[in-house]
């Protein structure tokens, strides 16, 4: 405990000090007073800041005076296209790297800045936006508000705040049907029960196979020719998403990596996997639940794989299309319009039951404190001539805090 006490003559005037930070005088002087003590202590982190500083920021913003600087987390999306649809008001990803998207402009830009000035600071708002287009959804759309903050009077390092996005969820379960069915399984090849479910962007993953388990494969191979999604039972109904068609082309493997043909022990079933998604037209905030249907169209064949009938994957590393087990070259014609499958295959369409989608989630957003790191932009670059202006973008980005 510290105090300051008076000299002999003045024994009975004392000075108490406060615990355990007091600004007590040294013996004969005078004490400070009370307010001087709130100045010059300095205040200690709350844990609340602490924690938020410790997560990995998702979406990050660095403001500056003449510019703002966006970056996002690429594995925060499931598609492999997902910039196109990603937006800085009405701006559109102009930079990229191995791990991050990053939207890069000046505040002169017409990227829908809004600006509102107050007495000790100015504010500088816009929304981060991702909507994906087409007709089916892997991930739900979302918009994260920004806002960089600039005081009248300010340290640097207060500017700007740096949201963390939280999606919503979407379950699905599916069922076998039979004779020729399309069987959903697990990511180790067993049937999933009926209570199992999948969420939005989750690798989903079927067989279709002869009901008979006993059947062998002997000189011939199962086949499926086009696969598609509806959410009617009816195979002729709209809308409808095509996963695989062209007599064997898995062509959803080039919207998701998730999307192939998978290696089985028997080639009297041929198993593929799909990115989970949702039609876009059936998502709306009264509608909590949606069903789906899946169609195929199965052949068996011979065991050596043809134009006609085949097991195809896009390989997005090389930009080439792969044969399931043997020769790619029955794969070339992928990219345009192969033949009919041949006309002593045996074929059969086959319908999954129906599964719901569980359209209910909430969203929300924290704030978090930014944590940075440099990397190499090697894989999205903008063509436009303004683009010189950020040429140095990332440098921005300090190593670590």
């Amino acid at each position: 405990m510290c105090c300051s006490r008076s000299i002999a003559e003045h024994k009975s005037q004392v000075t108490h000090c406060r615990m355990p930070h007091s600004t007590c005088p040294e013996k004969g002087a005078r004490p400070l007073p009370d307010w001087s003590g709130e100045i010059l202590r300095v205040p200690v982190a709350t844990s609340s800041t602490t924690a938020a500083a410790a997560r990995a920021g998702v979406v990050e913003l660095l403001c500056h005076v003449d510019r703002i600087y966006v970056r996002i987390r690429r594995d925060v999306f499931k598609s492999l296209n997902a910039y196109k649809d990603l937006k800085l008001g009405t701006c559109p990803v102009n930079q990229g790297t191995k791990a991050h998207y990053y939207l890069l402009y000046l505040l002169k830009t017409d990227c829908g800045f809004k600006l509102e000035s107050k007495a000790d600071n100015l504010f500088i708002s816009v929304v981060l936006k991702y909507m994906p287009a087409g007709q089916v959804l892997r991930q739900m759309p979302f918009s994260v508000p920004l806002q960089c903050k600039y005081p009248r009077f300010f340290n640097s390092y207060k500017v700007g705040i740096h949201p963390k996005l939280q999606g919503g969820t979407v379950f699905k379960a599916l069922q076998p049907k039979q004779n020729v069915i399309l069987a959903a399984l697990d990511a180790s090849g067993n049937e999933l029960p009926e209570s199992k479910t999948y969420t939005l962007g989750q690798p989903m993953y079927f067989e279709a196979k002869m009901a008979n388990a006993t059947a062998k494969s002997g000189d011939q191979r199962m086949y499926i020719n086009k696969c598609f999604m509806t959410a009617s039972q009816n195979p002729n109904s709209n809308p409808k998403y095509t996963v695989i068609d062209n007599q064997g082309c898995m062509v959803d493997s080039k919207a998701s990596k998730q999307s192939k043909f998978l290696l089985g022990a028997s080639k009297m079933a041929l198993k593929f996997s799909v990115a989970a998604f949702i039609f876009k037209d059936g998502v709306s905030t009264s509608t909590q639940m949606q069903q789906l249907y899946m169609h195929c169209d199965v052949s068996v064949g011979t065991l050596t794989p043809s134009p006609s009938l085949k097991a195809c994957n896009y390989d997005p590393a090389t930009k080439k299309w792969k044969e399931l087990y043997v020769d790619d070259s029955v794969c070339i014609c992928c990219e345009s319009t192969c033949p009919s499958a041949l006309p002593r295959a045996s074929r059969k369409t086959i319908s999954s039951p129906s599964w719901k989608v569980d359209l209910s989630g909430e969203d929300g957003f924290v704030d978090v404190e930014p944590r940075m790191k440099s990397l190499d932009a090697d894989s999205i670059s903008s063509e436009d001539p303004g683009m010189v202006e950020h040429k140095d973008f990332v440098n921005y980005w300090e190593d670590d805090y």
